[in-house]
């Protein structure tokens, strides 16, 4: 296949889509930053676990220090760093992006305005992603979703980019289920919502999900996180959208539409499944819950409400960075002291 196309971030979800890219024939450059991440793929390939199967690719790595080598462009940029580096990331790539490239933001939170601020509009699209997976070995990732259990949805942020979503679900179809969505800024906001349950409330407590839901309080307690961040969402005036390959149907319930998105999510990642914040506190980095539970936290305020879960959710990560606090069950009661 004649189109380029870059993968800044090849951590664990980057990765998943590059060796599926790459296994499809498309040509594909992958850029990390990870130093022994690059080498071990240069050397052995990219291997994929899932629950079914184990692929290992060849593919065409390179570190992030070398992208000012590259003497081509890309048709296509698919950007999946960590939310928080989404801003460097794009500046970085908006060069090696064709004058009628796209660029397409693969991540948690809010970034697409931030990708949209460097190319523009007219050559960004947006996407909300369910895809689960681990790297902790150079090279060697597990993917928790395999193609068949993942699922992305695609929109365009302005209608002269409607035509080109299609082209970007068709290359996108070769690592899941995919969906044109029309209100893509609401249905990212849906998945913030999804992740201010799942990621940093059961981060904080070193679980699985499926380790998590057997402790008492737990449901409760992310409940209400993820009603305070869909209160926010509506105060900003985005509206309920299916995502994870629901449908209107499946979510007109709205009294247990929170209820509907985590039970979702938990059947499709599986019961071992450690999320992405966890990875992130058991390899000592920063996590994206800033951009997720703390911007709950922050518009709260901006508003004059309040959204005691997501605050304490943050601070409680917080520690956990700093060393204070080791992610252990005994946190969920700190959070819910620091509630107040």
């Amino acid at each position: 296949m004649d189109q380029n196309i870059a993968i800044i971030g090849t951590g664990a979800n980057g990765s998943c889509v590059a060796a599926d890219l790459t296994q499809a024939g498309y040509n594909t450059t992958l850029i990390d930053q990870w130093p022994d991440h690059i080498s071990a793929m240069r050397a052995k390939g990219l291997t994929i676990r899932m629950p079914e199967e184990v692929m290992n690719v060849e593919v065409d790595a390179i570190n992030l220090c070398d992208v000012c080598s590259l003497n081509k462009v890309f048709d296509y940029v698919f950007v999946m760093v960590k939310a928080y580096d989404t801003k460097w990331s794009a500046q970085l790539m908006e060069p090696y992006l064709s004058s009628e490239g796209i660029m397409i933001g693969i991540q948690n939170a809010m970034t697409a305005d931030e990708i949209s601020n460097i190319v523009g509009k007219e050559r960004t699209i947006a996407c909300v992603i369910e895809l689960s997976s681990e790297i902790f070995t150079p090279g060697i990732v597990q993917r928790n979703t395999p193609p068949e259990k993942t699922w992305l949805g695609l929109g365009a942020l302005e209608a002269t980019m409607r035509d080109r979503v299609h082209e970007v679900k068709q290359i996108l179809e070769k690592v899941g289920t995919v969906s044109e969505i029309q209100n893509i800024i609401s249905a990212k906001w849906m998945k913030l919502v999804v992740n201010c349950m799942c990621l940093g409330p059961l981060a904080m407590l070193g679980l699985t999900l499926s380790e998590a839901m057997k402790v008492s309080g737990v449901r409760e307690f992310v409940l209400k996180a993820g009603s305070e961040a869909l209160a926010v969402g509506q105060d900003r005036g985005y509206t309920i959208e299916p995502i994870f390959g629901l449908n209107s149907n499946d979510i007109k319930d709205t009294n247990h539409l929170l209820e509907t998105l985590f039970d979702k999510l938990a059947a499709d990642i599986g019961p071992a499944a450690r999320d992405c914040v966890l990875q992130d506190h058991l390899k000592g980095r920063y996590s994206e819950v800033d951009m997720i539970n703390g911007l709950v936290a922050e518009e709260s305020m901006l508003s004059k409400k309040l959204a005691p879960a997501n605050l304490a959710i943050t601070k409680v990560t917080k520690k956990i960075l700093n060393g204070e606090l080791k992610p252990d069950p005994s946190n969920l009661k700190l959070a819910i002291d620091l509630m107040g």
